[in-house]
């Protein structure tokens, strides 16, 4: 008759270099994946908080039209309006706006045309269909004078657009090539460097029989 017992006194654990190497490779796979782990949380984060930023500011920074009035009123087979100045702010909540890099677009009947804006010096900026000057309203520390930036609630600036070439005198402000007719319209897209969009509908009246300014 055979005795099975168990002697643990003689028991013995084997640890080899193969095992040590297995171990140490392990530790070294945790510790590399952890990090790209780590990395990749962050870049996601970064990413995400930077899409948001630039969510946020298409829809809060843009500008507000307080105002859209008609002038220099000429008859050329047919009354119609050939200055129209767009009086804006920033939106509440908007972070200053930079109206040098504020681009619009012009839509009627006769055509879309993309407008930039002149810089002070009238040599030509960025390429366009036309362009847009800018003046001061009402700004307390002269930005927009400056700098063409609204960059406070109170701040009112006019942007110029040109339809026709007639009384335009020594402005630098290139013509969009429409016309604004009695009783036409036109619709003015303005963009900030942003992305926030803001849009104007201009009406001419029925008439403009004598009349020097007309509210659009």
């Amino acid at each position: 008759m055979i005795e099975l017992f168990d002697d643990e006194e003689n028991d013995r654990g084997q640890v080899g270099i193969g095992t040590l190497i297995v171990f140490i490779a392990m530790v070294l796979v945790a510790a590399i994946a952890a990090g790209v782990l780590i990395n990749t949380a962050g870049f996601l984060q970064s990413s995400a908080e930077e899409s948001g930023e630039q969510s946020s500011a298409q829809v809060t920074n843009r500008l507000q039209v307080v105002n859209a009035v008609g002038e220099d009123i000429v008859d050329d087979s047919g009354f119609e309006v050939t200055t129209v100045n767009i009086t804006v702010k920033k939106a509440p909540g908007a972070d200053n706006v930079d109206l040098e890099t504020t681009t619009a677009q012009w839509v009627s009947s006769d055509g879309t045309f993309n407008v930039v804006s002149e810089p002070a010096s009238g040599t030509g900026g960025t390429s366009g269909d036309a362009t847009f000057a800018i003046s001061t309203f009402q700004d307390d520390d002269n930005s927009i004078g400056n700098s063409d930036v609204l960059n406070d609630p109170s701040d009112r600036a006019t942007m110029t657009f040109r339809t026709d070439s007639h009384n335009n005198g020594n402005t630098v402000v290139s013509t969009v090539n429409a016309d604004l007719t009695e009783g036409s319209t036109a619709t003015v897209k303005l963009n900030t460097q942003a992305g926030g969009e803001t849009t104007a509908t201009l009406v001419v009246p029925e008439s403009l029989s004598g009349k020097s300014a007309v509210s659009l």
